[in-house]
């Protein structure tokens, strides 16, 4: 009897290779902000919301450029786009290394921003190219959404044994070395795919849904409404320009699809509650609990140990009852862990922390590997490029759910103030915040069968 999973040796280097591309652009995210402190007082940033640049400025191009370069890379080569995105990459973390000021560092971060908006949708792109649908591609989404996770986990431990041990610089030059061996599996084993759309790029399409995407995520990171309100208008635009145009950045007909238009909801969800959750995580172990920077990210093990766990698993659920019972029962098991936060305690409880982290990991990971095999199935290949950027926006739009999150975490603590100490009361601002969190990814679970098409149900067959 044959694995129908099995991928074959040139196969494991294709999935490595651009595993390994999606791994560094999650290690980015995190590994900086473990070494913010150190960067802030090495270049010398005057404030600490002039630090947080060091981080938004990276994220901003990224969620506003990846519709822009997931339909660039259907008409110039998928394969071509990613290696000019990780030779970018790679350019941009050396300058940020070297930076010895901060408009600099920040210039740099935003560099690598731009290039991780080229490598995510391409390198989605050439996955489901390589992997025909089925149960090897959906084991390879599950390796790849497992990664994705692991990236963030290892990044935090990485961050603070770097930074701690040699310099937050040697953070930058690490992912230059993940760079340079991307690079060299996609010149070796990593094939241009056939299909290339030979229609022109939709410029007005792309310049709206850019600047409504940037205005978007900066309003959520800066709490500006002004610029939520703009974002709301330049993407309506969007949608009507999309519309008159012959050959639209993002086709219409893309977006009313029900496992596309569902799909990216119920990533939102899971991305923004997770992300969210583990933002807060963060705080309750350094303010709460009052660990150091590397004792943060060791707390984060059993996330990251779900989260392979989950990867491992996710095409053989799949395979077994479907891509919409898995999608459900890892929204459910996100929920589960994440509302079981509230019982962590002002001190100790440490497994407590690991087994409800592990939980939100493992269910997180499993619902991010069946939204991204629900969008990205049956499509042509011709529009590949542009699904795998939007299976990928929820990652960064995600942050909806961080501000969201925090602003419940942040006044309930401030009610509980007048009458609490503040660790009791920061705690509890916690506790709720992690309860919400809970109640949206239940809320997702439930929905997920009665949103998603009944086709999109069926296992996956080869």
């Amino acid at each position: 009897m044959t694995d129908d999973t099995s991928l074959g040796a040139r196969g494991r280097l294709v999935l490595t290779t651009l595993c390994g591309a999606t791994f560094m652009t999650g290690l980015d995210y995190s590994i900086i902000t473990v070494a913010l402190p150190a960067i802030g007082r090495d270049l010398g940033f005057a404030t600490a919301s002039g630090l947080q640049w060091v981080v938004t400025a990276c994220l901003l191009p990224t969620a506003a450029l990846m519709p822009l370069f997931g339909r660039a890379s259907d008409v110039v080569g998928r394969r071509r786009l990613f290696m000019a995105g990780v030779v970018a990459f790679m350019a941009f973390s050396l300058v940020a290394a070297l930076a010895e000021l901060p408009g600099v560092l920040v210039a740099a971060r935003a560099g690598q921003g731009v290039a991780a908006a080229m490598i995510g949708p391409t390198a989605l792109a050439l996955m489901t190219s390589a992997f025909p649908e089925g149960p090897r591609r959906a084991r390879a989404m599950g390796v790849n959404g497992a990664l994705l996770s692991l990236g963030f986990v290892i990044g935090t431990i990485g961050g603070g044994l770097i930074t701690s041990g040699l310099n937050w610089r040697w953070t930058m030059l690490l992912l230059m070395a993940i760079g340079a061996l991307v690079l060299l599996g996609a010149v070796s084993v990593v094939r241009e795919s056939e299909s290339r759309s030979l229609a022109r790029l939709d410029v007005p399409g792309a310049l709206l849904a850019s600047a409504g995407l940037f205005a978007l995520v900066y309003g959520i990171s800066a709490g500006s409404w002004l610029f939520v309100g703009a974002s709301v208008v330049l993407l309506g635009l969007f949608l009507v320009a999309e519309g008159r145009h012959v050959a639209p950045l993002v086709p219409l007909g893309l977006l009313r699809r029900t496992t596309v238009k569902w799909g990216m909801a119920l990533g939102l969800v899971t991305f923004g509650m997770c992300g969210g959750a583990t933002l807060l995580l963060s705080i309750h172990m350094q303010d709460v609990l009052g660990y150091s920077a590397l004792q943060t990210g060791l707390g984060f093990l059993g996330e990251g140990v779900a989260a392979l766990a989950a990867g491992a698993v996710a095409a053989r659920l799949m395979s077994t009852i479907g891509t919409v019972r898995v999608l459900t029962a890892g929204l459910a098991v996100q929920a589960v862990g994440t509302a079981a936060m509230a019982f962590l305690p002002v001190s100790g409880g440490v497994g407590v922390l690991l087994a409800t982290s592990a939980a939100m990991g493992f269910g997180h990971v499993l619902a991010v590997v069946a939204t991204i095999t629900t969008i990205t199935s049956g499509l042509s290949d011709d529009d590949q490029g542009v699904a795998g950027s939007l299976a990928q926006m929820p990652t960064f739009v995600g942050a909806i759910g961080v501000a969201g999150l925090t602003a419940v975490a942040a006044a309930r603590s401030a009610a509980l103030a007048p009458e609490a100490p503040a660790s009791l009361a920061t705690l509890g601002g916690l506790h709720a915040a992690f309860l919400v969190a809970g109640a949206v990814a239940l809320l997702g679970a439930l929905a997920a069968p009665l949103v998603l098409a009944r086709p999109a149900d069926r296992p996956v067959t080869t």
